[in-house]
């Protein structure tokens, strides 16, 4: 019987993907035990050897074989946003912590935030820089979908180039802000929800600037049409969903908490 929808085909890279996450887990434990980071590596490789493939085959299934029909669009759209939502509560948790320690600090700090000794880092150095950029890289992303709207692949590639250059350019800042930080990850309930939140941020953007180098080279092999484009779309959405969480960041651990 004839149906728009796409029935997948069997993979192996979820079971490889679930492999490369466990070996990652299981290596970072025994980093921290014996010192030897290779299977930590080891997993890494897997994982990032089966984010090529997955990703190859889907883009194979949009553009070559046709499968992504209009209701089978539709399902990826509201995968993604219920996807995105999810993260709004991956990160609300962290938001929740840092408040809980931050709003009424315990004895065991010194009752009041940042706690003794901590010395925060001042938020209109390296924190406003990785703003400007970040909010920067929410415009040029926004140029590139409009670009992609008016057939304009040129203006389109230099675009997302731009916003991937930003992306990195935010992980090396923020790379060299960790490096110099006056605290650690274990100096009390401030070091533990600064470095946790930041950090997983930080991971975020590393995985939306890989999206959108993904993005940038199927526009560049003319992948991409005005009409059809969703993988651009999904990547810009996360993208703004980076952009918006920094803000908060910013203004909440960076301003007002240090």
């Amino acid at each position: 019987m004839s149906h728009p929808f796409h029935i997948v085909n069997q993979s192996p890279w979820p079971l490889t993907g679930a492999l490369g996450a466990l070996t990652t887990m299981s290596g970072l434990v025994s980093w921290f035990h014996t010192g030897s980071p290779n299977l930590m590596i080891m997993g890494n490789i897997i994982i990032i050897l089966t984010m090529l493939q997955w990703w190859r085959d889907i883009a194979r299934e949009a553009t070559m074989q046709g499968h992504h029909t209009l209701p089978v669009t539709s399902g990826l759209k509201w995968g993604m946003i219920l996807f995105i939502a999810s993260e709004v509560l991956f990160f609300v948790s962290f938001f929740w912590a840092f408040f809980h320690s931050s709003l009424a600090p315990t004895p065991e700090i010194g009752a009041f935030w940042p706690p003794s000794g901590i010395i925060p880092f001042n938020p209109f150095q390296i924190p406003l820089l990785n703003t400007v950029v970040l909010l920067s890289s929410g415009i040029s992303v926004t140029w590139a979908h409009h670009s992609l709207i008016e057939a304009n692949n040129s203006q389109t590639t230099k675009a997302l180039a731009l916003t991937v250059v930003l992306g990195l350019y935010f992980t090396a800042l923020q790379a060299f802000e960790y490096v110099e930080a006056p605290f650690t990850i274990s100096d009390s309930s401030y070091g533990s929800t600064f470095f946790v939140a930041t950090g997983f941020h930080g991971m975020h953007v590393i995985i939306g600037t890989s999206f959108l180098l993904i993005c940038l080279m199927r526009n560049m092999s003319s992948q991409f049409s005005p009409t059809h484009h969703f993988g651009f779309e999904a990547a810009a959405w996360y993208w703004h969903f980076v952009d918006v969480v920094w803000l908060f960041l910013f203004v909440s651990i960076y301003w007002w908490g240090g």
